[in-house]
């Protein structure tokens, strides 16, 4: 199933690109819902990844290109009589996410923070990026 934003690609596309796993989905894992907003002055990217913390990711980037990548391990035991395992689990929780930034980013001046749940990275755009104020031009 498409989603919405294969139809009409937005502004954000043409900036940031498709991310690597465009679908949301690979090999039947789920990959963390992402939204992309831009203001006057910043883009900023939040991405829902609950249970974690910080640092269970990695944020690198190579060039313009952003990634978000976050593995985790947890182990839940039972131990039955004499110390033997009634039952153990094991979950592995992994996942990449990348993006393609515009050359108009201050690339040395990103901040990123994890909330709630939320991992938001803030990046500022470069001055000449920014919209200016629209203004009169007089004829001589």
């Amino acid at each position: 199933m498409k989603r919405s934003n294969d139809l009409f690609p937005s502004l954000l596309d043409d900036f940031f690109g498709r991310d690597w796993f465009n679908s949301g989905q690979t090999a039947g894992l789920t990959m963390p819902a992402v939204n992309l907003k831009e203001d006057e002055n910043n883009f900023e990217v939040e991405l829902a990844a609950p249970g974690m913390n910080k640092n269970d990711f990695k944020i690198e980037l190579d060039n313009n290109l952003l990634t978000i990548s976050c593995e985790k391990e947890e182990q839940h035991e039972e131990k039955g009589e004499k110390g033997q395992y009634a039952r153990r689990e094991f979950n592995y929780r992994s996942f990449q996410r990348s993006f393609n930034l515009p050359n108009t980013i201050e690339s040395d001046k990103i901040n990123a923070r994890y909330t709630d749940g939320i991992l938001k990275l803030t990046i500022p755009k470069k001055e000449e990026a920014k919209k200016r104020a629209s203004r009169q031009i007089e004829i001589s």
